[in-house]
């Protein structure tokens, strides 16, 4: 954002106001001073402050545009295209389920049913206790063993609804 001096008509760079803590200001900060002088650097930054943070917090979205010279639209944009990046921090565990082909042919659409079910949750949601998270995901690469879903990061194949409830169980038990 800038605007133009009253004196001299010189741009003046102003920075948006955001409710964003120090910590997260100076991450966010941090990783556009890194990638900024990349080409197409607005995808590595939005990843980078996810990796960082464990989600692109919507006060980033002013101060990304701004450190890209870009507009907040088209940082909105970017960030509601992809379904990879959260608005909300995640639950203490992440589940992502596989949707592609492969693993809905050997029962991922009932797996799915079943997870929303027994969280209580849809994608992109968490748990009311703040312990689960729900993301789809369009292949895992573990295509013979699906449906495949990968929790925090360990990939699991051949899950039915119960491994499924006993996976879940196992994360809350880690918590």
């Amino acid at each position: 954002m800038s605007r133009k001096s009253a004196l001299r008509g010189i741009p003046i760079k102003t920075e948006p106001a955001c409710s964003l803590t120090k910590t997260e200001r100076d991450t966010v900060l941090a990783v556009c001073a890194r990638l900024k002088a990349a080409a197409g650097p607005l995808l590595p930054i939005l990843h980078g402050v996810q990796a960082a943070l464990g989600y692109v917090p919507k006060d980033a979205v002013p101060l990304i545009a701004s450190e890209l010279n870009v507009t907040r639209a088209e940082v909105h944009g970017v960030l509601s295209f992809y379904h990879y990046f959260r608005a909300e921090p995640p639950g203490r565990h992440v589940v992502h389920i596989c949707r592609a082909e492969a693993c809905q042919s050997v029962g991922a659409v009932a797996l799915e049913a079943h997870a929303k079910k027994s969280l209580g949750i849809d994608f992109h949601q968490t748990t009311s206790d703040g312990a689960v998270s729900l993301e789809p995901v369009y292949c895992l690469g573990n295509c013979s063993l699906g449906p495949s879903v990968m929790v925090d990061q360990r990939l699991q194949g051949k899950v039915s609804p119960e491994r499924f409830d006993e996976l879940i169980a196992q994360a809350r038990s880690r918590s």
